[in-house]
């Protein structure tokens, strides 16, 4: 493996962070597809597991859809799929992570985390921590952007 030198790297800009994004989840998705299960379907799982209390739909709706921006009546036929796969179940009004459901989160973690190893090794902490703070700030701006697109006027 070459590491690329600033000759050699244009400078970040979306289509870097969408070709970065989308080659990590490439590899994501191909462990998660190895548990039967899909993107979304993890981050709605992820998000009923790591929460403290059991979550109604439509608190599980928003956050997925804070997350990774999908249409509600597509993150609620996400959920449907997790409750037909016996990874989560209804609780009166709310869902909640089977067994089973809670323990593919870590398993998927163990398996990606060689992996995430092999990608991120040898980035030097600064560069990581400037990195970070810049997708931080893309973040925050995309988001206030996508909320000026989405509100009413």
């Amino acid at each position: 493996m070459t590491t690329p030198t600033s000759n050699t790297v244009p400078a970040a800009d979306s289509r870097a962070l969408g070709l970065a994004h989308y080659a990590a989840r490439g590899v994501l998705e191909h462990v998660l597809a190895r548990h039967g299960i899909t993107f979304q379907q993890q981050i709605a799982l992820r998000a009923a597991v790591t929460a403290d209390a059991p979550q109604t739909p439509d608190a599980l709706v928003a956050q997925v859809r804070d997350s990774v921006k999908a249409d509600p009546d597509d993150i609620r036929a996400t959920l449907d799929e997790l409750l037909a796969k016996g990874l989560l179940v209804a609780d009166g009004a709310h869902l909640r992570p089977t067994a089973a459901g809670r323990e593919l989160i870590p398993a998927v973690s163990a398996e990606t985390a060689p992996i995430t190893a092999r990608i991120w090794g040898g980035v030097p902490a600064e560069d990581l921590a400037a990195a970070g703070r810049v997708l931080a700030l893309v973040k925050d701006r995309a988001n206030a952007e996508l909320a000026a697109l989405t509100t009413p006027r």
